[in-house]
């Protein structure tokens, strides 16, 4: 599975993003998804993950109820939408996805990742 990350950029405090990321596989609608972001001299960290059918997500504490994650299985994406961003956001934001159906937050769960996207907050 190849999966392809987009929808960074630059933006103010308070702005909004949307993340993409698609993927190459027709199977890519049978299993969850996770995005995960990395500042620079931390590890990756879990943002966000959807089920393989998207009735089930779950949120770091630190973006909950400001990003939203989403899926469209018919057009094999992903999409993470970012709102009320704080520098603290700013970060390589990448998708994954694995084997598994339900929505997973370890990073272990994830056999598959994108490049990765830069997203920039400025204050």
């Amino acid at each position: 599975v190849q999966l392809q990350a987009c929808g960074g950029g630059l933006v103010q405090a308070g702005g909004s993003l949307r993340l993409s990321c698609a993927a190459s596989a027709r199977t890519f609608g049978n299993y969850a998804v996770g995005w995960f972001r990395q500042a620079p001299g931390k590890e990756r960290e879990f943002v966000a993950t959807v089920s393989w059918s998207g009735d089930s997500t779950y949120y770091a504490d630190s973006v909950k109820g400001r990003f939203t994650i989403s899926r469209d299985n018919a057009k094999n994406t992903v999409y993470l939408q970012m709102n009320s961003l704080k520098p603290e956001d700013t970060a390589v934001y990448y998708c994954a996805t694995g084997r598994s159906t339900m929505a997973v937050r370890t990073l272990r769960d994830y056999d598959y990742w994108g490049q990765g996207t830069q997203v920039t907050v400025s204050s």
